[in-house]
């Protein structure tokens, strides 16, 4: 098979030119509209207390202490790091929750739909099942109740 010389030329250029479209410009400019659209997305969802970082909304975070709710465990999720439990999981968890810190178990149910709430209304009311965001809800519990929860989620409550 023969090359003529004048196609070799052009298509190294339409390679190189494609890569750097697609391996480099393409990616850089979706990294720049990312951060300044969706900032605290593009950078992992971070979710802090007290100013200190204890853990992405989008991971599930183990929890060791009774004084936490406590994520579905891994085996139970098809990923294996699904933040989110279902309503009833959560219910069932207040009555322990409640005996370990204290605090009202009707309180804690309130808890708990409020964070159902919340995400409804993120994902659009109709689009996804009632779930609970179990980091969130054990952040917002330590944000209302600073006495109980000394610990921050995420140090020394944690399984790693």
């Amino acid at each position: 098979m023969e090359i003529k010389s004048g196609t070799l030329k052009p298509a190294i250029r339409v390679i190189v030119l494609m890569l750097v479209v697609t391996g480099v410009a393409y990616p850089l400019a979706l990294v720049a509209v990312g951060q300044s659209v969706l900032p605290f997305q593009s950078n992992g969802s971070i979710l802090e207390l007290n100013g200190k970082e204890v853990g992405s909304r989008l991971i599930a975070q183990e929890f060791s202490s009774p004084k936490f709710f406590h994520p579905r465990p891994a085996a139970e999720t098809a990923s294996g790091v699904d933040p989110h439990i279902t309503p009833d999981d959560a219910y069932s968890q207040a009555k322990g929750v409640s005996r370990a810190t204290g605090i009202p178990e009707n309180y804690l149910v309130t808890m708990i739909e409020l964070n159902i709430e919340r995400n409804r209304s993120a994902n659009l009311v109709a689009f996804a099942p009632e779930y609970v965001n179990v980091l969130e809800l054990n952040i917002e519990l330590a944000r209302q109740y600073p006495d109980v929860y000394a610990e921050l989620p995420g140090e020394g409550q944690r399984d790693r």
